[in-house]
């Protein structure tokens, strides 16, 4: 009987526990020895190659850092298969422009024209413009204050900068502040710009006295700062202290900072003055703003005649006495300062470089400053060219025989350029075709007069279009809503879209026209939005300016406020 070997008792016929490893000098891990009196035939020779390999693999096993130098090696194995090949040998890569970098519209209009011409569709005025506000109608509903005015805190003097509508947002503003801070403001003096070149004043462009009138019950407006206060700066105004204010400033920073400053001089300067307060304002200034924006500003009367004029042989000239107005930005500043490249070549690339040196000496010029043109026009920053216009409006079914009125300013070779859209639309006009010399002498040397004349013409008409966007599509198109029930009809083309469609080589008329009438639709559609918190009640006058009726609720009149927008009950 065998004794136990463990505590377990389990003897030595018990399973044995596992076997020990091998020893390193056990036949089992080393190759099998050659039988004795064999003969032991030696490794063959490696070659250079084989031996620089085993090397390196040997050298990149023991050290694992030299796997940083991995990709040199492998770049370097790359060049020199590379060496071995002939150039000649490889494909050639093409570099195409992207769809839509390229100016290719006469091409598309000169392929599509028979097949345009012969397009029987319904004229788009008898159908267009069919979203309404399902919940009723807008009507204007400014509160119109009754009681007298506090005693004024000081006068406040203002420059507008800019142009007409620039000037427009200075005038409003002013109005806006100078009512919330009690004060007086002068009638805003006008700054001569170097592109407008326009020495026009208030009264030239405005009704002075119908402005005055309006706002009589909510701020006090004089067309100049009294004696007895000028005396106190020798009479020069560049004695007067001057706010230099930052674009969109908070109403506070004119109670924190210009309000004290008025008390202790009783006159204060701003100076530009131009977009100088925030679009997010308390309800009573903003009140201020709708009332001096949509009731009293007014053009003058010799501006609102000749305008009445235009709108009357407008109507006379169109078929159902409907029109379409275009705001065409295709002069030759415009053409250059959007650094877009069309099919004038050479004579175009100099052309456009001088102006460019003029208007914005070396703007455009400096040092590492790169213009890629593709770029631009796919961005949809390139101003559409009387061509484009007509094609797009031919696409959304306007007719050869709708009238269209154009304001522009003088158009960028417009012998070459605006042949086209004339073929396309035979009953276009401009204030020069309609108006005679005589009448638009008056208004011939000053940028501003003219560009109000436009403004009226365009208001009135049934639809208008913008091509480049700016302060006067901004300004007509919110009091197009103020006009029309909230109702811009405005045609706003996505010109991204727009670069890629007349850059199609293959698109047919039918698809073309497609693609256009969605663009249409998405217009109409956009054309009752309401105002966001940051918006600008010049585009979007609800519900600031706006009050919304009940289908079957009469609108009622403008309440009446005893105080700066206390409403009486």
């Amino acid at each position: 009987m065998q004794p136990k070997l463990n505590r377990l008792g389990l003897g030595g016929s018990a399973t044995p526990s596992p076997p020990s490893s091998p020893l390193r000098n056990s036949p089992r891990v080393h190759r099998r020895t050659p039988k004795l009196g064999s003969a032991v035939r030696p490794p063959p020779p490696r070659s250079l190659v084989e031996r620089v390999t085993g090397a390196l693999l040997s050298l990149l096993l023991r050290r694992q850092g030299v796997f940083l130098f991995a990709p040199l090696i492998y770049v370097g194995l790359i060049i020199f298969c590379m060496g071995t090949i002939s150039l000649e040998s490889m494909p050639r890569i093409i570099s195409r422009p992207a769809q839509g970098s390229l100016y290719r519209s006469p091409q598309l209009y000169h392929r599509l024209k028979a097949e345009m011409d012969a397009d029987n569709s319904t004229d788009a005025l008898a159908t267009i413009w069919k979203h309404s506000y399902k919940g009723g109608t807008w009507q204007p509903c400014i509160n119109m204050s009754t009681n007298e005015l506090p005693e004024s805190h000081g006068y406040i003097y203002i420059e507008a900068n800019g142009g007409l509508n620039q000037q427009r947002t200075s005038i409003c503003n002013a109005v806006a502040v100078a009512g919330f801070l009690n004060a007086t403001l002068v009638i805003p003096n006008f700054h001569y710009h170097s592109i407008w070149r326009d020495p026009s004043k208030f009264k030239d462009i405005y009704d002075e006295d119908f402005f005055i009138q309006s706002l009589k019950n909510d701020v006090r407006i004089v067309d100049k700062v009294p004696e007895f206060i000028m005396e106190r700066f020798d009479h020069n105004m560049s004695n007067v202290f001057n706010f230099k204010v930052k674009a969109w400033a908070p109403i506070e920073f004119y109670t924190n900072f210009v309000l004290p400053k008025l008390f202790e001089e009783k006159l204060v300067r701003i100076s530009p003055f131009a977009n100088r307060l925030s679009f997010n304002v308390p309800t009573p200034v903003q009140r201020l703003r709708c009332l001096a924006n949509y009731e009293a500003l007014k053009f003058s009367v010799p501006i609102s005649t000749l305008a009445d004029k235009l709108v009357s042989r407008m109507r006379e000239k169109s078929a159902n006495g409907k029109y379409v107005s275009v705001h065409l930005r295709f002069e030759e500043d415009m053409v250059a300062f959007s650094c877009c490249i069309f099919d004038g070549g050479e004579e175009e690339k100099k052309e456009m470089n001088a102006a460019r040196e003029r208007g914005w000496r070396g703007k455009f010029t400096k040092r590492g400053r790169v213009i890629r043109p593709g770029a631009i026009r796919l961005n949809g920053k390139c101003p559409l060219t009387p061509l484009e216009v007509g094609l797009m409006l031919r696409g959304m079914e306007f007719t050869n025989n709708t009238a269209i009125y154009l304001a522009s300013g003088k158009i960028y070779k417009a012998e070459r350029n605006m042949g086209p859209l004339l073929e396309m639309f035979p009953f276009l006009q401009t204030k020069e075709s309609l108006a005679s010399a005589e009448e638009l002498a008056a208004f011939k040397n000053f940028s501003s007069r003219m560009a109000a004349i436009d403004y009226s013409v365009c208001l009135h008409s049934e639809v208008f279009v913008t091509t480049q966007g700016g302060n006067f599509p901004h300004f007509l198109i919110g009091h197009r809503r103020y006009l029309y029930g909230g109702h811009s009809k405005t045609i706003k083309p996505d010109k991204r879209k727009l670069a890629i469609l007349f850059d199609s080589r293959n698109i047919g008329w039918k698809a073309l026209k497609r693609q256009l009438l969605n663009m249409r639709m998405h217009s109409d559609s956009k054309g009752i939005e309401r105002k966001r918190p940051n918006d600008s009640i010049y585009s979007y006058p609800c519900p600031d300016c706006m009050c919304l009726y009940n289908k079957t609720e009469a609108p009622r009149p403008p309440q009446k406020t005893d105080s700066f927008n206390q409403t009486i009950i």
